[in-house]
């Protein structure tokens, strides 16, 4: 003799609610992971340098790439940089709006490899907000970063001799919270 399944309809509600939540939530909270992680390449946020700095070099390469519905050129300043772990850097890049309207745009960024993510500190970085770009404006933003002195005793970065810091510039919203990442 089988014994029949029943579903009780409050428990499908109750099911069907929590995963629309964690539907929307999933967003803000794998970004929150990757922010304290690096998970991904995602550099990470610094309020000033370590106050260490390392007699070691790393290349920091840059590369900037521009959303496919923009006219713009968006370049860095200098191919790549030697820097010394724990030094703070500053590159600049360059943005020209060669479109007939103003854009509103932000920019996403990594790293590579992706494990050297979480060392990889911004300081200042025109990333964190929206930028309104009129038809043919050229604006110059820069990045001050550094790189952690922690690089060299984590096991999954420490025979990094080369980074990549990459932008993407994107199209958003007019009514972009609070202009802000």
């Amino acid at each position: 003799m089988t014994k029949k399944f029943k579903i009780n309809p409050k428990y499908l509600f109750v099911l069907v609610i929590s995963m629309t939540a964690l539907s929307f939530a999933s967003v803000p909270l794998y970004d929150l992971f990757c922010k304290v992680t690096g998970f991904g390449g995602t550099t990470q946020k610094s309020e000033k340098s370590p106050g260490i700095i390392l007699s070691k070099l790393v290349k920091v390469r840059f590369d900037s790439n521009v959303s496919s519905n923009l006219t713009f050129n968006f370049k860095s300043m200098k191919n790549f940089s030697e820097v010394r772990i724990g030094e703070v850097n500053n590159i600049k890049f360059r943005v020209i709006n060669k479109g007939s309207t103003s854009e509103n745009v932000i920019s996403t960024f990594n790293t590579s490899p992706p494990s050297a993510g979480i060392h990889f500190k911004k300081i200042a970085c025109f990333c964190f907000e929206k930028q309104t770009i009129n038809p043919g404006e050229v604006r110059d933003f820069n990045v001050a970063y550094y790189i952690d002195p922690k690089i060299i005793k984590d096991p999954a970065t420490k025979g990094i001799n080369e980074i990549t810091l990459s932008y993407t510039l994107f199209r958003v919203n007019k009514l972009y919270k609070d202009n802000k990442l």
